[in-house]
Order: C-alpha cells, then sequence, then structure tokens
C-alpha cells in the first residue's frame, strides 16, 4: 500500500496539469495513475499522427456509441487518448478557447468564480504563445501554441474563398472577436505535438521525488471510509495494488471513465447501478447524465494538387521529400495537424455568439479516414456549437475493463438537426466559392443534394462526432449535479472531479485548452481549501 497527499486518477489533460502543478510543493507528495503508457513516443510527437485518431487501438479507446436513432441507427466514433496526456496526445492539436458566453452561462447557472474573465487569467497561465501577445494571450506557461508550420498554399485559397463568400477573415479566435474564418493556431513547438504531459508532466518525472507517476494502472474502484474517499484500487502488472491518499482523491480520467468509475464504486443513479449488480454507496441521480458533444457532417472533395494528402504515385513522391524536409527543420506537411483552417459562423445574424464552427481539412476524408479515397482532395467539417441534445453513459457491468455504453443522442432535438441544416448551406457557400470549387473534380458526398430535406438526408446519413464530448459529471448546484463549484463531488469528502466531465454545457469549441484551464483553476481550489 502506498500513501501520498493526493491521489490523481487519469494522466490526460488535466490530470497532467494537475500532477505537474501540485507537485511544484516540495511538501506536496503526488501520486498520478494512468491506464494507458507515456505517450512519448515519436509518434505522438509527429503532428501528423493525428491519424492516431483512427481506431487503431494505438493510445485510443476508440470507442463506439450505441446506435442512434437520428443517425439512422448508425454507431458513432469516439476516439479518447490511453496514454499520458490523453486525446491531447491524438487530437488535432486545435487550440480554441471557446466564446465568452459560454464561461458566462456556467456562472449565471450558480458557478461562482466560472465566468470569462476570472477564468482568462487560467488561459493566459497556461500559455507560451509563439505569434500572440497581447492581454488575450500568455507567453512563458507550460503549453506551446503556435502557429502551424506547414506554408500549405491552401491557407491562402481558404482565405479568398471565405472573402469572395462574404465572410469575415478573423486572425485570432481566441482574441476579442471569434466570428469569422481564419487559420489555427496549434499546440506544437518548433513543429512538433506537445501534448499536455509533455508540457505539465514529462519534464519532472523522475526529477520531483514528491512525483510519482504509474502508467499501465488501471483503476478499479475508489476506496472509502464512510462517506470518505481514502484511496483507489487498481491492477497494474497483473496484480492489485493499493493506493491512498491523505487529502483528496482527484479523478481526471475524462468524460467517460470518471462517472464509469464513480458508478462502479457505488456512486451514481441508484436504479442503474442496482440493475448491473454495483451495491450503492451515495445515489447521486447526475452521473453519466448530461452527455454533450458536437454533432458534425464533412464535405468532402477530389482535387488535383500535390499540397493535398492523398494515395498517388506522385503524392508518395512528394510525402518522402516531406519527411526529409521535417527531419531537417520541422517544417512542411509532416507538421500538418490535418485540420488546419476553420472558422465560427452565426446561422442567423441575430445570435449572440457563432452556432456552427468548421474545420477545413487538407485531405479527402471519409468516416473518420476510416475509409480511404486513392484521390487527393480536401474536405470540410461544419459541425453544431451548443447541441440542446442531451445522451448519457451508462455501466454494460462492473467491470472497468468493459467499455461504458456511450449514448449522445445526436440529433434527439430536432433544434439541432435543423442548425445543421443551416450550418451546411453557410459551409457550401465557401465550399462553392471560386478560389476553391475551381480546383477542384467531383463533389464526393454532396453531389445533387439541394432541398432542406436532402440535406436532412444527408446528415443523418453521414454525421458523426467532432470528438468534444462533455457533461457527464456536471458542474451545478441543482439536485443533478454531481459536483459544486469547488468540483467536490456532492455529498462526499475527499473526492474531487477535474476533466472535461465537469462542464455544464457544452462550450463553441474545441475542448482541451478549456479543460487544462479548468484544471489550472482547480489547482488555486485545491491549495485554498488546505
Amino acid at each position: 500500500m502506498i500513501e501520498q497527499d493526493y491521489l490523481i486518477v487519469g494522466g490526460g489533460s488535466a490530470g497532467s496539469v494537475l500532477a505537474g502543478r501540485l507537485s511544484e510543493q516540495r511538501q506536496t507528495s503526488v501520486t498520478l495513475l494512468e491506464a494507458g503508457g507515456t505517450g512519448d513516443s515519436h509518434l505522438v510527437k509527429t503532428p501528423a499522427a493525428a491519424v492516431a485518431m483512427l481506431p487503431t487501438g494505438i493510445n485510443n479507446y476508440a470507442f463506439e456509441t450505441v446506435p442512434q436513432l437520428g443517425l439512422g441507427g448508425r454507431r458513432g466514433y469516439q476516439p479518447r487518448g490511453k496514454a499520458l496526456g490523453g486525446s491531447s496526445a491524438i487530437n488535432a492539436m486545435v487550440y480554441i478557447r471557446g466564446h465568452r458566453s459560454d464561461y458566462d452561462h456556467w456562472a449565471a447557472l450558480g458557478n461562482p468564480g466560472w465566468s470569462y474573465d476570472e477564468l482568462l487569467p487560467y488561459f493566459v497561465r497556461s500559455e507560451d504563445n509563439a505569434d500572440f501577445k497581447d492581454e488575450f494571450h500568455g507567453q512563458g506557461g507550460p503549453m506551446p501554441v503556435a502557429d502551424l508550420r506547414t506554408g500549405n498554399p491552401f491557407h491562402g485559397i481558404y482565405l479568398n474563398a471565405a472573402r469572395q463568400a462574404g465572410f469575415a477573415v478573423t486572425p485570432d479566435f481566441n482574441g476579442a472577436n471569434q466570428e469569422g474564418i481564419g487559420i489555427y493556431q496549434v499546440t506544437q513547438r518548433n513543429g512538433e505535438r506537445w501534448s499536455a504531459a509533455r508540457a505539465y508532466l514529462h519534464p519532472h518525472i523522475g526529477n520531483r521525488p514528491n512525483l510519482r507517476v504509474v502508467t499501465g494502472a488501471q483503476a478499479t474502484r475508489i476506496l472509502f471510509e464512510g462517506r470518505r474517499a481514502v484511496g483507489v484500487a487498481c491492477t497494474h502488472a497483473g496484480q492489485e495494488k493499493i493506493y491512498r491518499a491523505r487529502k483528496e482523491v482527484i479523478l481526471s480520467a475524462g468524460v467517460f471513465h470518471t462517472p464509469q468509475l464513480l458508478m462502479v464504486s457505488g456512486i451514481g443513479p441508484a436504479h442503474q447501478l442496482s440493475r448491473v449488480g454495483v451495491k450503492v454507496l451515495h445515489d447521486l441521480p447526475g452521473v453519466g447524465q448530461n452527455l454533450q458533444d458536437h454533432p458534425d457532417f464533412t464535405f468532402g472533395y477530389a482535387a488535383r494538387s500535390l499540397d493535398l494528402l492523398g494515395i498517388s504515385l506522385g503524392g508518395s513522391v512528394r510525402m518522402a521529400r516531406e519527411i526529409f524536409r521535417y527531419l531537417r527543420s520541422r517544417q512542411g506537411m509532416i507538421t500538418s495537424n490535418f485540420a488546419e483552417c476553420g472558422g465560427f459562423l452565426k446561422t442567423d445574424p441575430s445570435l449572440a455568439a457563432p452556432d456552427v464552427q468548421l474545420h477545413f481539412v487538407v485531405s479527402l476524408v471519409e468516416d473518420h479516414a476510416r475509409k480511404l479515397h486513392a484521390a487527393h482532395g480536401y474536405s470540410c467539417h461544419v459541425c453544431v456549437l451548443r447541441p440542446k441534445s442531451r445522451g448519457q453513459l451508462t455501466l454494460k457491468s462492473p467491470d472497468m475493463r468493459q467499455a461504458p455504453v456511450i449514448d449522445p443522442a445526436f440529433f434527439r432535438d430536432e433544434d439541432d438537426l435543423e442548425t445543421l441544416v443551416r450550418g451546411f448551406k453557410l459551409t457550401r457557400r465557401l465550399m462553392d466559392a471560386p478560389a476553391l470549387a475551381s480546383l477542384r473534380h467531383k463533389d464526393v458526398f454532396t453531389a445533387g443534394v439541394r432541398t432542406n430535406d436532402e440535406i436532412r438526408a444527408v446528415l443523418r446519413d453521414r454525421a458523426d462526432s467532432v470528438y468534444h464530448p462533455v457533461g457527464t459529471c456536471r458542474m451545478g448546484v441543482d439536485a443533478m449535479a454531481v459536483v459544486d463549484p469547488q468540483l467536490r463531488v456532492n455529498g462526499l469528502h475527499g473526492l474531487r472531479v477535474v476533466d472535461g466531465s465537469i462542464m455544464p454545457t457544452l462550450i463553441g469549441g474545441n475542448t482541451n485548452a478549456a479543460i487544462i484551464a479548468i484544471a489550472e483553476k482547480a489547482v488555486d481550489l485545491i491549495r485554498a481549501a488546505r
């Protein structure tokens, strides 16, 4: 049995921040348990390894949803990182914070301290931005943020198309104004991926005697004395081990595994736990509820350009040159995050904030790149930023090694589908602008799709996640809240949740930057409590 001050379960973005920051104080001892590996391989560091999002099982749980009624009975794909750094070790590295109104809404729901102005210092604290130096950005923080180093001429083509289509061009999606079309910044330094673990954790492993990091450790249940969490049981190297916490157990296992671990430990909706044979310790009905994700549709076009990634003899020759270029200068195609450009648009000009987001991809992708095309091309995702649909996560069994039952309930609320219909039309207006349309030779998925009913049909046939699930242990002050505004699990002691599962509502953008800021704030909450 091993006992330290803080025991953190999950080494993803939030867990990496917590372990790195809490262990800054030498008198504070920290143990971090991670089910996956170290997340420091060249596969992770090389940006084009964003293909690790593919369901290969490499650093990836590669979950599937239950059949989705709103998607015609199809199962959705839910990649989640399985390594130190979590999904920041396999994602597309896009650095987006969301909209000011997202966090002001959290505060308005009864969560003091969580408004945009109160969270901005944590975004700034975390950041080392190589290109923007103003009141919205930070330098010297652990997480590098930079412009892309691909030098791809399609950046200019994409921006020209935006101007032709009548859209504003925005240089910084994380500054004063989010709305518009632009080029994404990424969590990279010198053309290499920087996961949260690489930023906050890897430099300190083996160098801080008060920090213990255990990989390959699968948590199986939380241990309690009465209603106080005192430790965690896990399997490691084929043996069960017990880790105890003198001060707090902190769950940072992510939107799926954090509620799963709570439920297998007897914390959650009593009727659901009893159904799978789990003894109820604490009836907490909100655990696993409130699941939200961005429903997303992808346009795809074939185009004859070796500046676009694809399968061809010429493309293979070009890629060989690009590999040498990357090894020599850390520039070019190998630094690509694939989703190099994007935008935030309003489907109704009267809206206070953009309600759809675009990801422009420099290759022709279908079904999360699980279906390949022998062609070069480009794609453009469009997703609904604030879906009204709410899904849930439930247990399949009391065994943490079995995947939970994931139901994001895409398009359960018809308003989400209608928002995406409008987003489809906006995106096609951009794709049909002369700068882009003149370069393609085939519309692969949407040729002939014109009427609203045809658009709805293709959305149901092809939409899926853009990988931003949140909300299954939401923060709040009502009966369905799982944690309070201090992120403490309601009705229990010594137990906190710090990850994307605490978000009351889904933010308008990619979630990794927000999760890092949540963890930065949680460090201050934890220290203040002691």
